[in-house]
């Protein structure tokens, strides 16, 4: 696959003269936060972070989607943090939509460009900084790690979009491929971070409902997607976030491809007592 494109938000705010009309939805089932509210005035600040601001596109909520946060960082030129993550249960996903930033695990250094990926467990030594001369975008989705007796805690590693190989759906054609960064049957993990791709024209040709929360932010194209009983149209910047057995769809109908950075909550027991 070649030519990759990711979106990323840039701010601003909208003239007066702008309609209100728009496409942001918040249901009992999903929300979806569409790229035109990604704006100056919902941006947040974290503490040890300079030259930083984010958009807090999810996170736990009680009676939704219980299991995960995700922001988009916008860390300009010389910014960055020493102590970028203060819960040592925390374990975190970054992936770079926009610009270079060099990230230092455990003294050593390593430079993300678009579509870098690094998965970094709880407990975590590392740092984030900005040397370049443009501001960097880019996700970071965060996760309580749930241990278990006998399994070890999963390693840190960086990798690139353009370096893994998407996995082709079985009786599709390779017309919706899912590039994952790590192994489904490593029960290490009790989070995934995949890129899914659809072709133009291609489907989900039925109502997927099951136990995974999901974030789903779009990378690149635009779609129509099925959430819960509507159907609603999603484009590059659009995110959407759904609880548990939600009912999903979609249908990719062009002209270009449809890929969306993918979230969800795999591999453990569910808790019986709160």
């Amino acid at each position: 696959m070649t030519d990759r494109t990711y979106y990323a938000p840039t701010g601003g705010n909208p003239p007066q003269t702008q309609l209100l009309t728009g496409r942001a939805m918040f249901t009992e089932a999903y929300a979806v936060i569409p790229r035109g509210v990604m704006m100056d005035i919902v941006t947040s600040y974290l503490p040890f972070w300079e030259g930083t601001r984010l958009w807090i596109i999810a996170r736990p909520l009680s009676g939704f989607a219980e299991t995960f946060s995700q922001y988009i960082m916008e860390v300009q030129p010389g910014g960055g943090s020493t102590r970028p993550e203060l819960d040592p249960s925390a374990e975190g996903v970054l992936f770079v939509v926009e610009g270079e930033m060099t990230v230092t695990l455990d003294g050593v250094d390593h430079v993300m460009q678009p579509g870098g990926f690094a998965f970094l467990p709880p407990k975590s030594n590392w740092q984030l900084r900005n040397h370049s001369t443009a501001a960097v975008r880019f996700h970071w989705i965060r996760k309580a790690y749930e241990a278990v007796e006998g399994l070890d805690v999963p390693e840190a590693f960086f990798t690139n979009d353009k370096d893994v190989k998407p996995n082709a759906m079985a009786h599709t054609e390779g017309k919706w491929a899912t590039t994952r960064f790590v192994d489904p049957l490593d029960l290490r993990h009790d989070m995934h971070v995949t890129i899914v791709t659809f072709e133009p024209g291609a489907i989900i040709p039925f109502a997927e409902t099951h136990v995974m929360e999901h974030g789903l932010y779009v990378l690149e194209g635009k779609a129509v997607y099925r959430l819960n009983q509507d159907w609603v149209e999603v484009e590059a910047g659009d995110f959407m976030w759904l609880r548990a057995f939600c009912p999903q769809a979609c249908y990719a109908g062009g002209p270009g491809r449809f890929r969306y950075l993918l979230y969800k909550d795999v591999n453990r027991h569910m808790k019986l007592k709160l």
